[in-house]
């Protein structure tokens, strides 16, 4: 089984280290892990962001599940690029597995972020007065139910990790899951 492995671990200073530990644990398991920094990119061409789209939905093709990173990235919620391939992956019907090294509700972690209070009306709002999602899940409801309805429950540590974007347990809790899947050993 081959597993796109999505997440903002490519912004990382050690990111291809990181990527090579993931790699790793995925061939432990038996499994083939796709790292998008495997793509060969000219970051000084005129077109490298297009490139690297490219090559990274060309992985995602050829991949047969994803493991995405949804720690929360420069905010309170998921990288953004990495729910569009989330996305992708379950458009395609492919095998949709994640993990977060945060295992705050969201609301929770937009407090951390913003001042939220009640509205006249009794929903939740932030300091612009736009609703703030509360349905006590991990993060957005459409990342959360494409995990339960594509793949399996977001998996997360009981504590915030302290090496929030180093810490490899959750991410291996997904490849076991993959390899499960791929040996039939759980549906």
């Amino acid at each position: 089984m081959k597993i796109y492995l999505a997440g903002p671990d490519v912004f990382l200073p050690d990111a291809i280290e990181i990527g090579r530990r993931k790699a790793a644990i995925c061939a432990h398991y038996g499994l083939t892990g796709l790292y998008p920094l495997d793509n060969v990119i000219n970051l000084t061409a005129p077109d490298a962001s297009l490139a690297i789209f490219k090559g990274n939905e060309a992985m995602m093709d050829a991949a047969d599940a994803i493991i995405a990173n949804l720690t929360p990235f420069r905010g309170p919620s998921a990288d953004a690029g990495t729910v569009y391939e989330l996305g992708y992956m379950a458009g395609r019907g492919k095998l949709c597995l994640a993990y977060s090294n945060d295992p705050a509700a969201y609301l929770e972690r937009v407090k951390r972020n913003y001042d939220v209070t009640k509205s006249a009306t009794g929903h939740l709002i932030d300091g612009d007065g736009l609703t703030v999602e509360d349905f006590g899940l991990p993060d957005n409801l459409m990342m959360i139910h494409t995990l339960d309805l594509h793949g399996a429950r977001l998996v997360t540590p009981q504590q915030r990790s302290q090496k929030i974007w180093h810490d490899l347990t959750s991410f291996e809790a997904c490849v076991a899951l993959a390899a499960d899947r791929a040996t039939g050993k759980s549906d």
